[in-house]
């Protein structure tokens, strides 16, 4: 009898084993934000926050259904309130994250953010990660603590969506709010819903519909395995401000910026990217003197900055954004500046990017 019973334990672990074996491995990197977060209440609107008061285990803890649906291993790159990314941990994450698609039994990556620069590091992220396995971020407006905090929800479908096959290929990827966005047109539009991301030019990418990813377009731009920026030797960016167009602007910070030793200045312009005169002539002597790169692009949230418009760029020696806001165009640019500052380049890469 106690031999028929050790063997059906021994089968039993064959079993478990074996499911194991079959499941794809996702690893979850955390960085904190709001979706680690914890509050002094349930009501949201006498409740103050933490944000990354909680760890990788504990957020995962909360969603136990994620073990149905891959091998789940967490790990902690960094506990901050997005606010606070910066440089050096988007260079230890894209390298991290390079490092682990690399291995054959890894199926994708989820990150968990924060959601006021979510869309910055999810943009870099999809210019220099090196694999066209799933790689998505997530994150939550409620911290843990909340009524209805949207976490647990956001985090269960980026990881259904990380292992579905047809999520390859799809550049890197936000999953929030039952909807899938892309990399290439990611905007947060309000400061407190749950729907706040947008890819307000282009359209999501999908949604999220009974715990499955279901896809509507592809991705427009160049991104993750066809891009042409690689970081595995990169230890430091260089230096990018975004300057605010507005009535009255003067050169102020634009001198500012140059001396405090900026590669290059994105304009957050009115309208079509334009700005004052007194404004264009100074970042047009910096440009000419080949202290800095400047790109124009728009403070507004739809439509392009065009190249081909009421500002003469070529003349000036400024790029245009098209469809990459101030944000977005900032990380382009810094990563432009690691290969060139011909600004005849640099505008092809936001044609492209």
């Amino acid at each position: 009898m106690k031999k028929t019973f050790n063997l059906i334990l021994f089968v039993f672990a064959l079993s478990v084993a074996a499911m194991a074996q079959t499941k794809p491995t996702i690893y979850i990197l955390a960085t904190g934000g709001t979706i680690a977060g914890t509050g002094t209440g349930s009501n949201d609107a006498d409740s103050e926050y933490k944000a990354g008061a909680i760890t990788v285990n504990a957020l995962l803890e909360a969603v136990p259904e994620i073990n149905d649906l891959a091998n789940v291993k967490g790990e902690q790159v960094v506990n901050i309130g997005s606010q606070d990314m910066n440089d050096e941990v988007w260079l230890k994450l894209g390298k991290r994250v390079n490092e682990l698609l690399r291995q054959n039994d890894v199926t994708g990556i989820v990150i968990t953010h924060g959601t006021d620069t979510q869309e910055e590091t999810a943009y870099f992220l999809n210019l220099v990660v090196k694999s066209d396995k799933p790689v998505v971020l997530v994150g939550s407006m409620r911290p843990s603590t909340a009524i209805s905090a949207d976490g647990p929800r956001n985090i269960y479908n980026a990881v259904a969506c990380a292992v579905a096959p047809e999520s390859k290929g799809k550049g890197v990827m936000v999953v929030m709010d039952d909807k899938i966005l892309g990399a290439d047109d990611l905007t947060k539009t309000n400061t407190l819903s749950v729907g706040t991301f947008e890819n307000p030019n282009y359209g999501p990418l999908g949604i999220v519909y009974g715990g499955k990813p279901i896809y509507t377009r592809e991705p427009l731009k160049r991104h993750t395995i066809k891009s042409e920026f690689d970081i595995t030797k990169v230890n430091k960016l260089p230096r990018v401000e975004i300057i605010l167009s507005y009535s009255n602007a003067t050169s102020l910070f634009v001198d500012a910026a140059v001396k405090a030793g900026a590669k290059g200045i994105v304009t957050a312009g009115v309208g079509n990217g334009n700005m004052t005169t007194v404004m264009q002539n100074s970042l047009a002597k910096y440009v000419k003197e080949g202290k800095i790169a400047v790109v124009r692009s728009s403070r507004i949230m739809t439509g392009p900055t065009a190249q081909w418009d009421e500002v003469n760029d070529d003349k000036l020696g400024f790029s245009a954004s098209w469809y990459n806001n101030p944000y977005r165009s900032r990380v382009l640019l810094m990563l432009a500046l690691t290969k060139t500052t011909d600004y005849k380049e640099i505008q092809r890469m936001f044609a492209e990017y």
